[in-house]
Order: structure tokens, then C-alpha cells, then sequence
């Protein structure tokens, strides 16, 4: 990629340094995060997007935290602590989030057990360390997703993705995107339509940009377009991202997915996940438990700072909906692909890593 999404910069004392996606296509400008609270505003507000950026961005947040820590390393595990259950709080839907704060704790608890006389500075060396690893792990993570997935791209197809999961929305190539990005680089050729993604335009203003920058054929839709051009014939496969998925292989993701799956299944045409093992939570049974992000209405009663619909009018805006696993054709992971995901099939697939039976 051209491009990085986030980045740390410097030692224990660094910062994380992002793409302010808030400004895009517009402007690529780096914002730096130096304080826990910046980072909980950007990830909010959402400077930076994406279940398994959120991921790496939070290990890195928690690393920032540390700096102020106390010196003891009691002290300071229960800075850690209050670091992430802050940054937890940031957006409820992604698992990614929550998994990547967890595992830098539980690496903490882990290093003070190893070495009991440990002072802070080393705690804070253990920690970034594994935010490292989050991160670099993400990026082998994008680029095996796209290995696995590029043999669902066939020469000369139609594919419709929505919302953005790309490289902006990882530390890496991304996952949705990350098979028509392999393709690609194999000499594939096809056509990407590039759902708008209302209300906040991600297809249009990340996903275009991003598939403009690596020179692949996309043309943007509006997200009712999609409809007519299954019905023409003109999209032969979907791909998309997830935020969450049940231990069922129900999934999370944009707003406008679950139709789209509707649709799909309506002209039978393949339907795929592409999503890494760690947004997989097997502690929820399936989509109905899923929480469901709610965000502020102004992000459909307006566009822009221009408001589209009247003062006071009653809005409804949540930021993601859940796809039922029998709508699902495969899910692409970092290990394989599950085709007709089940609760079975996925626990196979984690916990061994072997491609599952159909």
C-alpha cells in the first residue's frame, strides 16, 4: 500500500501517529495521539475505523496510558487497567477492541509474574512490545486473508462491497478488500461497485479512494443501486467486512448489510465474510446478542454541516446490523474459508486452524 493507516512513532515515550479518515478523500493528513483521551476521540469520532485497526490502535493506546503511570508496578497495573476499561468504552460493537485490550493485559499480568522486581519502564517495554506483535500480526493476518480469498475472485466478475474494509480499516492490506487486492497483484481482472455506505459515506469517501489508489476498476453506487444490478447480472459475488461475528457465524457489520445479503441470496449470488479469527466471540451464541452500536442522529439529519431533514425530527441511527450465517456462503479468515458457517464448523476451524468439511 502507498499508505500507512496507523503507526507507532518512537520508543516507550512514542506516539501513535493516524490517518484522520474523517478528512478523506480530501486531505491524507496524520494526526498523532499522545494522550489516552485523544485516542478515545478518534476512535469515537471516528478518525480511525475498522474492527481490526480499533484492535491495534487500543494495544498502542494503552502504551500511551503507561505514560503517566506510577512508578510501581502495582500501581501501574491498575493504571493499565483503568487505561483500557476507558478505551473499552470507546465503541461496543467491534470485538476487535476488547480482544486487543485484553490480551495487552493479560500480557502485563503475565511479565510482573515472570519478573516481580520489574519497574515500570520495563512493564511499559513488555507492553509495547506487544503491541507490536498486534500489529504486525494484523498485517500477516490482511495478507493471508487475501491469499485465501483471491481464488473467490473470478477473471472478468462483478463484485460489490460495502462500507470499508480495506486497508484503512487495518493495520495491513485490509479483509474484504484484501482479496481483490491479491487478485490483482495475480493480473485478475473484474469490476469492484463501491456501495456509498450511508449515513457517514464510507464506501464513497475511503473504499473509492482506496481502490482508485491501487489502479482497480470500481465505480461508485448509491446503496439502493445494488438491487438493479444483480438483477442485471452485473455482480457476481459480495464481499464485505465484520465487526462481530456469533459463535454461530451470525455477523456484524455496517448498516446495509443484512440487505444486501437479502439480496444476494434472492439472485443467488455468493455472499462472503472476510474477517480475521479475533472477530470471532464465541461467548456469544449468536446475533441476537450482539450489541449494537446507536450513534447521533445528526449523522443522518444532516450532511455535512448542511441539515437535510427537519429540526426535531425523530432519527433512528444504528451503525450496524446483524446477517444470519444461513445467508452467509463462506467466511474468509486468516486460517481458511468456512463455507456454510455453523457453530461447529467455526469452533473446528479456530481451534485447529484446518479447513472445515461442508
Amino acid at each position: 500500500m502507498v499508505f500507512e493507516t496507523l503507526r507507532w512513532i518512537g520508543g516507550i515515550d512514542g506516539c501513535l501517529e493516524l490517518i484522520d479518515q474523517r478528512l478523506l478523500p480530501a486531505e491524507l493528513v496524520y494526526m498523532q495521539c499522545r494522550t489516552p483521551v485523544q485516542l478515545y476521540d478518534a476512535i469515537r469520532t471516528l478518525a480511525v475505523r475498522g474492527a481490526p485497526a480499533i484492535g491495534v490502535a487500543a494495544a498502542y493506546g494503552v502504551c500511551i496510558g503507561m505514560q503517566t503511570a506510577p512508578g510501581d508496578t502495582e500501581g501501574a497495573m491498575q493504571h493499565l487497567d483503568a487505561t483500557a476499561a476507558y478505551l473499552a468504552e470507546s465503541r461496543p460493537t467491534a470485538v476487535n477492541l476488547f480482544w486487543a485490550l485484553d490480551r495487552v493485559k493479560a500480557r502485563g499480568r503475565r511479565f510482573l509474574a515472570e519478573n516481580p522486581v520489574a519497574d515500570r519502564q520495563t512493564l511499559a517495554e513488555a507492553l509495547l512490545n506487544e503491541a507490536h506483535a498486534i500489529c504486525a500480526e494484523d498485517k500477516a493476518m490482511c495478507k493471508a486473508i487475501g491469499d485465501h480469498g483471491r481464488r473467490l475472485v473470478a477473471h472478468d466478475a462483478g463484485l460489490l462491497t460495502h462500507c470499508n474494509a480495506g486497508a484503512l480499516a487495518t493495520a495491513g492490506q485490509g479483509t474484504a478488500l484484501s482479496p481483490m487486492y491479491e487478485a490483482h497483484k495475480m493480473g485478475c481482472k473484474f469490476r469492484v461497485y463501491v456501495d456509498e455506505t450511508r449515513p457517514l459515506l464510507q464506501g464513497a469517501r475511503l473504499t473509492a479512494w482506496e481502490l482508485t489508489q491501487a489502479g482497480i476498476d470500481a465505480t461508485l453506487i448509491c446503496d439502493n443501486m445494488a438491487g438493479v444490478l444483480m438483477r442485471q447480472g452485473k455482480i457476481n459475488a459480495v464481499i464485505t467486512g465484520a465487526d462481530r461475528i456469533a459463535a454461530n457465524g451470525d455477523t456484524a457489520n455496517k448498516i446495509g448489510t443484512f440487505s444486501l445479503s437479502v439480496l444476494a441470496a434472492h439472485h443467488n449470488i455468493p455472499f462472503y465474510i472476510a474477517a480475521p479469527s479475533s472477530t470471532f466471540d464465541l461467548s456469544i451464541e449468536n446475533g441476537d446478542r450482539i450489541p449494537i452500536e446507536q450513534r447521533a442522529a445528526d449523522e443522518v439529519a444532516c450532511l455535512g454541516a448542511q441539515r437535510t431533514a427537519p429540526e426535531k425530527m425523530n432519527v433512528y441511527n444504528p451503525a450496524f446490523d446483524v446477517t444470519p450465517a444461513a445467508q452467509i456462503t463462506a467466511i474468509i479468515t486468516e486460517k481458511g474459508i468456512v463455507e456454510k458457517p455453523n457453530a461447529e464448523k467455526i469452533a473446528r476451524h479456530l481451534h485447529s486452524g484446518a479447513l472445515p468439511t461442508r
